[in-house]
């Protein structure tokens, strides 16, 4: 009987010094980077006229082309977001600084009769582009005219 009421003690003893099981929480989902509306971690599509030129934004690469001219891919860093603007600062393979700024103001690009979401500004090298901007699916809805959103 005395062996059997320290075998219950030992084992509440023990029971007593183990750490609890932590419960696992579920990991809270990222929040959404947006824009204006436009969730910046979807493709975008950055572009301006005279010349033509456009800045593909993926999520892992940024990619500059335009008429008469190499096109130059970038790692994509992330968007810094401040207020109504994002910014990302990147550098090209061909070693050429790259940043894309985005502004929260609607914007034509002057040669359509659509209304993007985003102003842009682009710096490659020592050039600076002025343009548009908005989620690449939202301007595969639109046809050549209207909001696109």
């Amino acid at each position: 009987m005395r062996f059997v009421l320290l075998c219950a003690l030992a084992t509440a003893a023990l029971a007593g010094c183990s750490q609890p099981a932590a419960e696992k929480t579920p990991a809270a989902p990222a929040e959404a980077r947006t824009l204006a509306g436009v969730d910046l971690d979807q493709p975008l599509r950055v572009m301006g006229t005279e010349p033509f030129w456009a800045v593909e934004i993926v999520p892992e690469s940024l990619t500059y082309s335009g008429v008469d001219r190499p096109a130059q891919k970038a790692a994509n860093p992330g968007p810094a977001l401040q207020g109504t603007v994002a910014t990302w600062t990147t550098e090209t393979t061909a070693k050429t600084p790259l940043v894309v700024t985005l502004m929260a103001t609607d914007c034509s690009d002057g040669m359509s009769d659509r209304t993007y979401p985003l102003t842009a500004k682009v710096e490659i090298g020592t050039e600076t582009l002025s343009g548009c901007a908005a989620a690449v699916a939202a301007i595969e809805k639109v046809g050549e005219s209207g909001r696109v959103e």
